[in-house]
């Protein structure tokens, strides 16, 4: 059984700052968060930013509505991710979902159950 367990949601300003955080618990071997995903009200979920590694560093994507105002980390030791964000705009409101998979085969994936981000104008 694996949990995703997200954090640090909640409501701020246009022009604030967010930090989420995701953490793995769990039977968690060989599982990695690498991904924040966001569902804005009435519409589908959408890839904000994923975090991978070749063994030697790290790449990062991120969608282009937040590129530039946003940054996805890990903390390995603590098998969380984190996705800060910077300079919100209402646009930004959703529920931000964290993303893990397996890295051996069968490859699962799994989803947290999901923050609110609310950014009023």
């Amino acid at each position: 059984q694996v949990q995703l367990v997200e954090s640090g949601g909640g409501l701020v300003q246009a022009g604030g700052s967010l930090r989420l955080s995701c953490a793995a618990s769990g039977s968690i071997r060989n599982i990695r968060p690498m991904a924040w995903y966001r569902q804005p009200p009435g519409k589908q979920r959408e890839l904000v930013a994923t975090i991978t590694s070749d063994g030697t560093r790290d790449s990062r994507t991120y969608a282009d509505s937040v590129k530039g105002r946003s940054t996805i980390s890990r903390d390995n030791a603590r098998n969380t991710v984190i996705l800060q964000m910077n300079n919100l705009k209402p646009e930004d409101t959703a529920v931000y979902y964290c993303y893990a998979k397996r890295v051996v085969a069968p490859f699962n994936a799994y989803w947290g159950q999901g923050t609110q981000v609310t950014v009023s104008s």
